[in-house]
C-alpha cells in the first residue's frame, strides 16, 4: 500500500467515530440523525451505557428558531473543538420533541421533565441527569457555559450523580 493511501486511510479514521476506532482518535460522537421515536433513544442510551460515555441530548423542535441557533454551536464545540474529549468523551444526539412517535409535547419529554425547548439533558448509565439539565436560553447561547457543562458531563464516564440514582436515596 502506498504512503498516500495510508495517509488517506488514516485521515478517514480520524473523521469517523465508530466504537471500533482506536481510543486515541476522536472520542466524541455526534449521531447524525435526529431521534424521532423512543426506540431510537433507547438504542442510543444502551450504546452510551455500554461504552460508559455520557449521552448529551438536545431536545428541540423543527419550528424552534432558538434551537437553530444553539444546535450548530453545540455541534461545533463537540465535534470541531473536541470539548469533553480530555475528560473521556461524550456522545451527542438531537431529539425532535414534537415528533408524534415520541408522544408529542406530552409524551416522552414529560418523563424526563422537559418543560421547554430547547433543553440540554445528559444521560449517564441510561439515567437522566435532571439536576444538571439546561433550559435557560441565555446559558444555551453562552459558549463558555456550554464548554464547562460539556466537560462536567464528560467527566462522569459512567459514575452517575446529579439525579442519576433512585431519587438520590442510594449510592451515586
Amino acid at each position: 500500500m502506498s504512503l498516500r493511501a495510508l495517509r488517506t486511510l488514516r485521515i478517514g479514521l480520524t473523521t469517523r467515530h465508530f466504537s471500533t476506532s482506536r481510543a486515541v482518535l476522536a472520542k466524541n460522537r455526534i449521531y447524525p440523525s435526529t431521534i424521532r421515536n423512543e426506540d431510537e433513544l433507547q438504542t442510543l442510551l444502551l450504546m452510551s451505557a455500554s461504552s460508559r460515555t455520557p449521552l448529551l441530548t438536545f431536545w428541540m423542535a423543527n419550528w424552534c428558531s432558538s434551537c437553530k441557533v444553539v444546535s450548530p454551536l453545540l455541534k461545533e464545540l463537540i465535534e470541531r473543538d473536541g470539548i469533553g474529549e480530555h475528560q473521556g468523551g461524550v456522545a451527542f444526539a438531537e431529539v425532535e420533541m414534537d415528533s408524534p412517535d415520541l408522544g408529542g409535547v406530552g409524551g416522552i419529554g414529560m418523563r424526563y421533565m422537559i418543560n421547554s425547548i430547547p433543553t440540554l439533558l445528559a444521560f449517564d448509565r441510561q439515567e437522566p441527569q435532571i439536576e444538571t439539565k439546561v433550559s435557560k436560553l441565555g446559558d444555551l447561547k453562552n459558549r463558555e457555559f456550554l464548554v464547562r457543562w460539556i466537560e462536567t458531563e464528560a467527566a462522569r464516564q459512567g459514575q452517575g450523580g446529579a439525579g442519576g440514582s433512585l431519587w438520590g436515596l442510594f449510592g451515586r
